[in-house]
């Protein structure tokens, strides 16, 4: 579900994320509302990704979202599209496992460590430099932290040497939820391993299905 603050390019994003859906089997439903979070049928998916900067959900989407997510549907999301948005709504954050707050500096160079080498999603990745927006965040200290950046001071000096996550996964009842603070705008996923992570992201957040499931 694709809309919001224009500046993330959410439908070039959208775009994206469809091809590498499609090209992992995927079935792919495109809405740009936040009404298509109150359908009674959501439950039905496997994997919903909001690309949704700040504006607001209504109180009937909200819960029905949350509600599909705690039943096994699956989340994911990156940068902005999923950690910036809808920001009074806390429900919403507290099964995102963050709210961003500050990108000091805006677009800059900064290193990406892979902090759980070992993970599925990780694997085979290395360390690697990124230009962006490096993302500080409000996390979850429940979170599986996957990838972090360390902040230098150079433009908020009180924060020098914080070390920040920048991709985690998460539990939200029997739904996986998986997020990636980076692709501010849709280049980004030209950088391999920004790219690999989130779509390994995905894959991970995606409900499996039994061959004789019908839900």
């Amino acid at each position: 579900m694709w809309g919001g603050w224009e500046g993330h390019q959410p439908r070039q994003c959208a775009a994206i994320v469809e091809k590498f859906l499609v090209e992992d089997g995927f079935v792919v439903a495109k809405e740009n509302t936040t009404s298509v979070f109150a359908d009674p049928q959501l439950v039905r998916y496997d994997l919903v990704i909001p690309i949704y900067t700040m504006g607001s959900i209504a109180d009937a989407e909200s819960k029905n979202l949350c509600a599909a997510v705690e039943s096994g549907v699956g989340l994911a999301g990156f940068h902005g599209g999923m950690g910036d948005s809808f920001r009074a709504n806390t429900d919403y954050q507290f099964m995102t496992g963050g709210q961003w707050v500050a990108h000091p500096g805006n677009i800059i160079s900064y290193r990406v460590n892979l902090v759980d080498k070992e993970d599925p999603i990780t694997a085979g990745i290395e360390d690697f430099n990124y230009q962006s927006e490096q993302y500080y965040m409000q996390v979850d200290p429940s979170n599986r932290v996957l990838a972090a950046t360390t902040f230098s001071g150079d433009y908020c000096s009180w924060i020098k040497g914080v070390q920040m996550p920048v991709a985690w996964k998460r539990m939200h009842g029997r739904g996986k939820v998986f997020y990636s603070s980076l692709g501010h705008l849709p280049s980004e996923f030209a950088v391999h391993e920004m790219a690999t992570l989130f779509r390994r992201g995905m894959l991970w957040a995606a409900r499996q299905r039994s061959p004789e499931s019908n839900v």
